[in-house]
């Protein structure tokens, strides 16, 4: 299961309606996936909030939110009521046992920007 699947499941089981908004272009080759406005992979909702999610392994969360924050769209994003998340997923558990997906949820706040602007 890729980090988006398991970012849907998350989202549904919370009650958020889902909507994976990236999207794979073949050309130029090689192919490259696009993001909604450059950084969101899902859009989520329920009544009174709209969620960007952008998943991604649980190593590449700090990258992310980088990315986030240098994009020329951030701003009108957050300006118009829509929170960003990563969702940086690992496998969890004791040495030698059974393991499972854990999730860690980085919402984008001021900080990220005085931190990385």
């Amino acid at each position: 299961m890729s980090p988006t699947q398991r970012s849907l499941k998350l989202l549904r089981d919370r009650g958020y309606l889902c909507a994976i908004v990236e999207h794979f272009v073949r050309f130029p080759t090689p192919g490259h996936r696009v993001d909604l406005w450059g950084f969101v992979d899902i859009l989520a909702i329920k009544a009174g909030e709209v969620l960007g999610v952008q998943t991604t392994s649980g190593v590449h969360v700090a990258e992310r939110l980088r990315k986030i924050v240098a994009s020329p769209h951030v701003a009108t994003v957050l300006s118009a009521g829509v929170r960003v998340v990563v969702h940086g997923w690992r496998k969890v558990g004791p040495r030698g046992k059974a393991k499972h997906w854990e999730c860690r949820e980085e919402f984008l706040t001021a900080d990220h920007f005085k931190e990385w602007a």
